[in-house]
């Protein structure tokens, strides 16, 4: 069979009209799949999860060679995104119709909720089967039909995610992949937006890319769920337990490589207590060993890019020149970059309000818990912290005066449960994915109003 050449033009033509007719399958598909049976969708989801575990090796071979994620991450991603799964499962049995008392007892009011249609997901790489998965289970939960719309940098990985739902009873065209190349990604996600039968957008991603699809969004009246960037912070008071403390920051900032929308990128601690907790972060920092994934077995893995750690050094390199101190790490060899610990960090420093997004912990020293609030604060972002202090109800009081949609006391900013809403605020994004939150997000709620008796209707 004779190939056929594309200029790159036409090539991206192609990609669309392929997305396009996805986007048909997924829309042709909907009638059958929103009035299948609850029993029936949970047990589709419920074996998904089944396969994704049993597929783990498969994923960590995937995750390493297109991430270089290590195997504890890609296993972490195999187990939460399974637990993704059965929790989408018990919400297909959602009461699908309530009834209301109004204020007109003639009026008998009944509120229906519906699946939407088609819900296009946007997934991003750093966690690939935790937010490919989460991408599309709760709307497939609700009855709707899905297009997946791959990362260029983990197509694979979202790739079995989809044959893994087929496996397990997905009829055809009820979730449908579609992949691009970076060059095509803006034009590719225009014309799925624009398509008549998307009917929401559920997207993870970056602050600067997912405003531009939310713009997208708004000129044709799609309502997005936006989970972008976040800055999270950890606030250690004197009077925390410090090697919990140390440890959960080590969990937090370094886990693939940092590379997390809730990782800890801002540890402010108490001046009192700040010598000690930084030594056993530094120390815990320098015993964690770095390496391809695919040349062994290290606890992290690799950056993404050999530009992300440049660009991420640059940050360190730009804090060390205004004054901050460097107690672990610092280096980086290609795409591996050693896990990093910066003390004396402060707000003239790059790092201090941008994104890292690498295994950077910047440390942050305070004179108060206000002062800490504040600190937290101090950023466009919004999306996890975390609180350290045996007195839980100082805690409880920072809690409320944190300005984030996440925040966990004695426990690490990266954690998930997929039963709760995870979401942000300020710049990290709108709309919440978890429970019964995201019934909230991917169904229509209907007013349906019977009357009764006699009316009379003036004119």
């Amino acid at each position: 069979m004779r190939a056929l050449h594309f200029s790159n033009s036409e090539a991206g033509l192609v990609r669309q009209g392929n997305a396009l007719s996805a986007a048909n399958r997924a829309a042709a598909a909907f009638p059958a799949w929103s009035t299948t049976a609850p029993e029936k969708r949970a047990a589709i989801l419920n074996k998904t999860a089944d396969l994704i575990l049993t597929h783990s090796d498969e994923f960590c071979r995937l995750i390493a060679s297109e991430i270089g994620g290590s195997e504890t991450w890609a296993r972490f991603n195999c187990e939460l995104a399974a637990k993704i799964l059965r929790q989408a499962a018990t919400i297909c049995f959602y009461p699908t119709e309530t009834t209301s008392a109004g204020s007109d007892p003639s009026v008998a009011n009944n509120l229906l909720r519906q699946p939407v249609g088609v819900v296009l997901g946007i997934a991003p790489w750093n966690a690939p089967v935790v937010l490919g998965v989460r991408a599309i289970a709760a709307p497939l939960a609700c009855g709707n039909t899905v297009v997946l719309k791959a990362s260029e940098l983990c197509p694979q990985v979202h790739a079995l995610i989809i044959d893994l739902l087929h496996k397990a009873g997905l009829p055809q065209g009820t979730a449908c992949l579609v992949t691009n190349t970076p060059e095509e990604a803006a034009d590719i996600v225009d014309a799925l937006v624009g398509h008549t039968a998307i009917r929401r957008v559920n997207f993870t991603g970056s602050t600067r890319v997912g405003r531009l699809v939310a713009e997208t969004c708004a000129r044709h009246l799609k309502p997005a769920i936006m989970e972008l960037s976040g800055k999270a912070a950890l606030i250690v008071r004197s009077d925390a337990d410090l090697s919990r403390a140390a440890e959960a920051a080590t969990y937090g900032a370094f886990f693939n490589q940092g590379q997390v929308c809730i990782s800890t990128e801002r540890i402010i601690v108490d001046a009192l207590i700040a010598d000690s907790f930084v030594a056993k972060l530094a120390e815990r920092a320098k015993g964690l060993t770095t390496g391809d994934p695919r040349n062994g077995d290290f606890d992290l893995g690799t950056l993404i890019s050999a530009d992300s750690a440049t660009r991420v050094m640059r940050l360190v390199e730009d804090a060390l020149d205004k004054g901050a101190v460097l107690v672990a790490g610092g280096s980086i060899d290609n795409k591996i970059m050693q896990p990093t610990v910066l003390d004396q960090v402060d707000s003239s420093m790059q790092i201090y309000s941008e994104e890292s997004f690498g295994p950077v912990a910047a440390i942050l020293r305070s004179s108060s818990d206000d002062e800490s609030i504040s600190i937290a604060n101090d950023t466009q972002f919004g999306l996890a912290a975390a609180i350290f202090s045996t007195d839980l109800g100082a805690a409880h009081q920072m809690a409320r005066q944190l300005e984030c949609g996440i925040c966990h006391i004695n426990g690490p900013t990266v954690y998930d449960d997929p039963a709760m809403p995870f979401g942000g605020m300020k710049d990290s994004g709108y709309g919440k994915l978890g429970g019964d939150e995201a019934v909230r997000e991917f169904t229509e709620l209907r007013w349906v109003a019977v009357h009764s008796g006699t009316q009379s209707y003036i004119l």
